[in-house]
């Protein structure tokens, strides 16, 4: 994705005369004298499109209406893609932000259903939004023949019947086909019967436990259609990843081909890496140093840009942020001038669908400046003519950060993007290598659809629809699903016959009862004390770490404290209130080795994978305020919780520690250290976050006997990314040890080796020693395992 002139030096290095470089111009201009936040910026060259013609098998109807719409001729990726599904193959295409992923699936489904009345397709989307942009299009296109339909959760029940009966091409999402149409597929007998197609949009969303649930529900899908004698034709759109080809297939079961060579045009883009100063009269946690936030620096950016009269996207991580972005924004343009801070507003899930199409509408025609938003404007929502792109803090994935990226200048203009790091090891990792950021190949995504805990709920599901066979099994979930179904008997809810196994409740379906965007099991649930109203939930696993008595709980960017959690009701009583200080949970965790399957021995260190059982308790919280500073502990008596999940963890020896420099009394901060800036960088090989893992260190494990770091995947079961880890160590374990070391800090801060999750309150921390401990794996590394 890179390529071009590497700039460090200021404005005055910035070579050519292109819009972003000029913008980047205007943003430094206004960093305060003696600053250097500017890392690295390179301008990535325009490209020329290339087009080819109209497939011969495109009826003239279909055509027509895109030709009026100003494709003249289809780009050559479009018509790739189109013609491989079109010839029955199961394609994915995987090319970058505004390539025209759609038309490579909208040409095969609309010939198709244009040409025979009795043909019929599903899209799946993950976000109802991109859904409803996505049938727009197609209403507008008005290709005869074709009746598409939206079927989700705020499809009106009168019109659901209509849908099943008259709709040949059915917009929805995973959560409605898992819910609404699979558990009651006798009555989509004539929809599944005709089905052609399986369009999966945006399906690099699809990853860890999210993803491992979606595989399933691709399998059960693709079950319920065989049964009325269909074989649909799968076509995914997905961000540019690794091996799209290798994703969709574990996605689907199928084996998938994949079209790359995007032949779309784009502008010249000037990228920028940015990272805020340390600031000398704020200390954090211990002492340590803290930055200026990214969320401050990224509101003084939006700002220049809209007094450059730059049209401008601030992506930021949290709903409240996106707020205090576009208010800091405001602020800093009413200085200037008043009328300036109405072209700036925030905009992020949580508001009405008219209030999100006025903002949208406002920034196209200029109306607006400047919008600070989630990724909710990450996908879906066609904006063209943006200037620049502001990220603040890495969004998890390089795949990501390009999508977010290429809003601006999607018209083939030149642009201006920038990333500016949040106090975080990956991001302090990424902005000083930028090679691993601009150069590198993105993520591949990944998930895991053998995971018992995932599979046990989707065999009952399967089994609930049509009474499984052998074969059903091991297409299911393999060789790991059988043990399951024996689980799922042994507990009565399957039964065993001659045919295969049945569901033993027909009256009750279990569908309702698994959260495919979670973990499954029963939510707690956040109750507004006063009122009795519903908040919302939160997963019972993480229950006692986040809404624990006197926990500040953020809901749809309100603040609310927490008044009583009872775990056993499944409750969490708040009220809404908005203090100066946040909370964070202090916790003590034990971990044991429960299987070891596979550890390699290099000399004096060992490297291993297996299944592990982790028992975490929270003993207290604190509160801190947004400088750092923290203002008391609290401590609390909630239940210990057990996870059995998979994890990959290092053992050095006791000499080769000594050897390395360190004396006992610094190995269990040099060790904590290492375990704190690895799980910061495990995104970086693998797409995940880091509240999806974790990771314990000690001096002496009593399963291994010697010194050991842990990290761990925070689902049960695993969700592959310990897995990952494992597979990509020596790449993972260099950047964990170049990040601690490229970050400015003295003795450890969050930028590198601090942890705002860490149970222990960061203590203690060994910043040098880490680093030696890391030369010491990584030397061993490179000889050959013994």
């Amino acid at each position: 994705m890179g390529g071009g002139h590497g700039l460090v030096d200021g404005p005055a290095a910035l070579p050519g005369d292109t819009r972003g470089a000029q913008l980047l111009r205007r943003v430094l201009a206004g960093t305060p004298e003696g600053e250097s936040p500017l890392t690295h910026a390179e301008i990535v060259p325009a490209r020329d499109g290339r087009t080819t013609g109209w497939p011969e098998w495109v009826p003239e109807s279909v055509r027509a209406p895109f030709v009026a719409r100003g494709v003249e001729r289809p780009w050559k990726h479009q018509v790739a893609a189109a013609d491989r599904a079109w010839a029955g193959e199961h394609v994915v295409v995987s090319t970058g932000t505004a390539s025209g992923k759609s038309l490579a699936y909208q040409l095969p489904v609309l010939s198709s259903l244009h040409t025979d009345p009795r043909a019929t397709a599903l899209y799946l989307s993950p976000t109802k939004a991109l859904g409803a942009d996505q049938l727009r299009t197609v209403h507008d296109l008005r290709v005869d023949g074709v009746r598409a339909a939206s079927y989700d959760g705020d499809t009106p029940i009168p019109e659901r019947d209509w849908v099943r009966q008259h709709a040949n091409w059915v917009f929805t999402n995973p959560d409605m086909l898992h819910r609404g149409v699979l558990p009651r597929h006798g009555r989509w007998t004539t929809f599944l019967r005709r089905l052609r197609y399986v369009v999966i949009d945006e399906c690099h969303t699809y990853r860890g436990l999210f993803g491992s649930h979606v595989a399933l529900l691709m399998r059960r899908l693709r079950r319920v259609c065989a049964r009325y004698g269909a074989h649909p034709t799968f076509v995914l759109a997905s961000a540019t990843v690794s091996e799209p080809a290798a994703s969709a297939s574990v996605l689907t079961g199928l084996d998938v081909v994949e079209v790359t060579d995007d032949g779309s045009p784009r502008g010249a883009r000037a990228v920028a890496l940015w990272e805020p100063p340390l600031l000398e009269e704020v200390t954090g946690e211990n002492g340590a140093p803290v930055r200026r936030s990214a969320g401050a620096e990224t509101a003084r950016m939006l700002a220049d840009l809209v007094l450059e009269g730059a049209r401008s996207l601030a992506f930021v991580r949290s709903r409240r942020g996106a707020e205090l972005t576009a208010l800091g924004a405001r602020r800093v343009l009413a200085e200037v001038d008043p009328e300036l801070a109405g072209q700036v507003a925030a905009y992020r899930a949580g508001y009405l669908p008219e209030e999100r199409r006025e903002l949208e509408q406002a920034l196209l025609t200029g109306a607006l400046r400047g919008v600070a938003t989630t990724n909710a404007l990450e996908l879906g929502v066609d904006i063209a003519g943006l200037d620049a792109v502001v990220v603040a803090g890495f969004p998890g994935t390089r795949a990501s950060f390009w999508q977010q990226a290429g809003r601006a200048g999607r018209s083939g203009d030149d642009a201006l993007v920038v990333l500016v790091a949040r106090d975080d090891p990956l991001d302090t990792y990424l902005v000083h290598h930028p090679q691993a950021m601009l150069g590198a190949p993105l993520e591949r995504c990944v998930l895991d659809p053998t995971n018992p805990y995932v599979l046990a709920p989707h065999l009952a599901c399967a089994a609930s629809e049509i009474p499984l066979t052998r074969d059903d099994v091991a297409a299911l979930g393999g060789t790991a699903a059988l043990s399951v179904v024996d689980d799922l008997v042994a507990e009565g809810l399957l039964r065993r016959r001659r045919g295969g196994w049945f569901w033993s409740h027909p009256t009750d379906r279990p569908h309702a009862g698994v959260d495919i965007r979670g973990s499954g099991g029963e939510q707690v649930v956040l109750v507004e004390s006063d009122t009795g109203r519903m908040l919302g939930t939160v997963d019972p696993g993480t229950a006692p770490a986040t809404v624990h008595p006197g926990a500040v709980h953020l809901h749809q960017g309100e603040s609310y404290v927490v008044d009583a959690l009872d775990l056993d009701e499944g409750l969490a009583h708040v009220h809404a209130e908005d203090p100066e200080w946040t909370t964070q949970a202090r916790t003590v965790i034990d971990i044991s080795v429960e299987e070891t399957e596979q550890c390699a021995g290099y000399g004096e260190l060992q490297v291993c994978l297996g299944s592990v059982e982790v028992t975490e308790q929270v003993v207290g919280y604190l509160r801190k305020l947004p400088s750092g500073r923290v203002l008391d502990s609290t401590p609390l008596d909630m239940p210990a919780r057990s996870l059995r999940t998979r994890a990959v963890w290092y053992t050095l020896s006791e000499p080769a520690l000594l050897a390395a420099g360190l004396v006992p009394a610094r190995w269990p901060g040099a060790l904590h250290a290492a375990e704190h800036a690895a799980i910061g960088l495990l995104p970086l090989v693998a797409t995940c976050d880091r509240w999806d893992i974790g990771g314990v260190s000690t001096a002496l494990h009593p399963d291994t006997g010697h010194p050991t770091v842990f990290v761990h995947d925070g689902h049960p079961g695993g969700a592959g990314f310990a897995d990952r880890a494992h597979e990509a160590l020596r790449e993972w374990l260099t950047a964990t040890r170049a990040a601690i070391s490229d970050c400015e800090c003295p003795s450890g801060c969050p930028s590198c080796v601090q942890s705002p999750k860490c149970g222990n309150g960061n203590d203690p921390l060994d910043k040098a020693g880490a680093i030696l401990v890391l030369d010491a794996v990584l030397g061993r590394l490179g000889v050959a395992p013994d």
